[in-house]
Parts: structure tokens; sequence; C-alpha cells
């Protein structure tokens, strides 16, 4: 075993304030833009107000959310920009490779080693001087980079992945936009249909033009949406029992982890998902996603979305082109929690082409779709190796020759 050493050895708490006048939204970080899960961080919603001064990070320094430390929020800066002062900002001495003191804190013996000494129920945060406690291996500065570097290739490649990913969701979403909302989908001639001169019929229903021989219809009418289920009643009664990991709000939208609850195979076969199922969360998030983390159990406020005649691209983005829609009557509900029922389903209005049109369509995302699919199944088993070889690595269990 390598002697450990404590993480004050090789980190201290940034002190360099900044002035919020010269920043954007996109370098300002605070505990609700840190993603759950360790998965970096997103865009912000607001600045706050001009004038104030906020902790400054600067790239190889390390953010982690000081909030509720089990849901596991940390990044790895490579630009500069503030933080809120909930965001711990770490700064690695000189004799320390930043990148290896990044992943000995993504550890999850790291974020349990800070609830240990949390304070607070309802919202604990860390103890700043007990986290500096955290013991990390003292290995030189050129292992620790060989090791960095490991870890780094394999978080390269799923960012590399999220990138594709986003290129392919981009390209499907815009060729949908372009042959259903724009009405420019190829004629019999090959010529985009509106621009082109196509018939376009005003519908009462849905108060514009569509093109001629387009229906209306509903949510309700192109897919089947089927609840889930409490899955209590179903929990394993013994470790051995094969189980499904229970696919609630929290884990649709970021992933499975140690916490996921669990229940028997037992449960109803329509309750079960699968890779690539369209799962629709109905209540607080209204989101729609296809699911891509393996065989799981449905859980109630989540509805999973089929059709027996629609394909799968077409109720996906008819779904999500409808959830501004929903959230807008959230919004007059004067609320913040979306609750959409059967009865919001079936009052739903879209206009759907003829079917040989979907059909076409279907022809060029679906390739896309597989692809996106193909991509985060890979994410999912690089994080794992990763995950698995982090802890290896760190104690001496495996060398970097």
């Amino acid at each position: 075993m390598k002697e450990k050493i404590k993480l004050s050895s090789a980190v201290s708490y940034s002190k360099k304030r900044l002035n919020t006048e010269s920043l954007n939204i996109e370098t300002f970080i605070t505990t609700d833009n840190l993603l759950t899960n360790k998965l970096g961080v997103k865009t912000a919603t607001a600045l706050p107000p001009n004038g104030e001064f906020f902790p400054a990070y600067y790239p190889n320094n390390i953010l982690i959310s000081n909030i509720r430390p089990y849901l596991k929020k940390i990044y790895f800066s490579n630009t500069s920009g503030i933080c809120s002062s909930d965001v711990l900002n770490f700064t690695t001495n000189p004799e320390f490779s930043p990148r290896f003191i990044y992943y000995n804190l993504h550890q999850d013996a790291f974020f349990e080693h800070m609830m240990k000494g949390a304070k607070g129920t309802k919202m604990p945060r860390g103890d700043k001087n007990q986290i500096l406690d955290f013991e990390i291996p003292n290995f030189p500065i050129d292992y620790q980079q060989k090791i960095a570097n490991i870890l780094t290739d394999i978080d390269n490649k799923i960012a590399l992945n999220n990138k594709l990913n986003d290129n392919l969701e981009q390209m499907a979403k815009t060729l949908y936009d372009y042959w259903f909302v724009q009405f420019d989908f190829p004629n019999e001639n090959g010529k985009p249909y509106k621009s082109s001169g196509g018939k376009m019929v005003f519908n009462e229903v849905v108060k514009r033009e569509i093109p001629e021989g387009w229906e209306v219809k509903s949510l309700y009418d192109i897919a089947e949406f089927i609840n889930g289920l409490a899955c209590q009643k179903y929990r394993p009664l013994n470790e051995n029992e094969d189980y499904l990991a229970v696919i609630k709000i929290k884990e649709m939208n970021d992933g499975l982890s140690q916490n996921t609850e669990k229940v028997t195979v037992d449960i109803p076969e329509k309750h079960k998902i699968y890779d690539g199922d369209v799962l629709f969360s109905w209540s607080a998030t209204l989101d729609v996603k296809i699911w891509s983390l393996g065989k799981g159990a449905l859980n109630q406020h989540i509805f999973k979305v089929t059709s027996s005649k629609y394909p799968k691209y077409f109720y996906f983005f008819e779904i999500s082109n409808y959830l501004q829609h929903f959230k807008m009557m959230a919004e007059l509900r004067k609320t913040t929690m979306g609750h959409i029922t059967k009865d919001h389903l079936i009052e739903s209005r879209i206009s759907v082409p003829p079917l040989k049109i979907i059909t076409e369509l279907e022809k060029i995302i679906d390739p896309y779709l597989e692809n996106i699919l193909t991509n985060r199944k890979q994410n999912q088993q690089l994080s794992d190796l990763r995950d698995w070889l982090l802890p290896m690595l760190m104690n001496g269990q495996v060398k970097v020759e």
C-alpha cells in the first residue's frame, strides 16, 4: 500500500475574487449548473448582480459543490470565470498534477468522506477543514501524470462521443423541423413542398395552414402512454435475487447510481424498460428522453411511450415539440411542477403527415438515433471502466508501467 498524505498537502482553497462586470453567463458556475453524478457543468441561467465580487477560478482548478455532497458534483476547469460561494474551488500545489488530484476527488470515497463531515439535514454542507483531511496516495509527480493520462484518455473518448451525439441530435432535429414544422418535405418531384408552392390549407383546430392531405390528431392518437407503477411491493427479499434498477425521474435525468432502488424481475412486462425506449416524465420536470442505460423498471410519474403504427422518431419529436405548451400550462396554474394527465394528451392537437412521408424520413433519421444509442452505451461502459480502474490505480493494486 502506497504512503498516504492528506489532501491539505496537495491543494488549497482559492481566495482570489473577481468582479462580475467583465464575465459572461458561460463562465459562471453555481451549485445549480454543476451536474450530478460527476457529469461536469452546463450553462448557467442567470448572472449575479453586476458590481459584486465572487470567488474566481482558473484553468486546472477543481470545482465541487459543497451543498448536498451526495449529489457528486465536480468539474475540472479549462477556462477562467467566477463561482458561487457554495462551490469549493481547489488550487493544486506545484508538486502535484491537477488532473491526478481531480481523479482522486472524483472517487465515490471522497464524496462519502465529505458526507461524514457534513452539517445540516435537509441541505447538508461539507466542512471545509474536514474535507482537507481526505487521504490521497503520495506518488511522484511523473507517476501521477501517467495515472491521470490513462483516465483522461477515457474521459476524452466519452467527451468525443457526447460531441458526436450532440451533432447527430441536431441533424435529426433539423431534418424533422424542415420536413414537419417548415413543411418542406420532398414533393413528388423531390423539391421542398411549401417552398415550391405546395398547396396549404388553413386548419381551424391548430389555427394555422398545413399541407393538403395532412390530418390533425392528438398525442394520444399517435402513441400509447404506459404509466409506471409504485415499485415498493416488488423489492427483492434477499441480495442474491435477480433485480432491476428502478427508473425514477432522478435516474431518467442523472443516470443510475449506487443508491438507485432495486426491484425483482417479476414486475409486469409492460412496466419494464429497455435501451431505445422513449420515456416521458409527466410530473415535475416535464422531459422526454430515449433511454440507454440498460434494462430497468418504470416507476410512477413516467410514461413509457410506444406505438404500433408510428416510428419512434416521430412521436419522440412530437412530444418534445409539445413540451413547451405543457410547460406554459404549468405556468398558468402558477406552479413550476408539471402534471400531465391522460386528458391533457387527448386534448393536445398536432398536425400529422401521411404515413408514407413519415416512413420516408424514418429511413434517414433512424440511423442517427441508432448511432446515438450506441455511443451512449459505449460511454456507460467507458464510465464503468474508469470508475473500476480509479480506486485500484490510486491504492496501487494496478500499476502503470
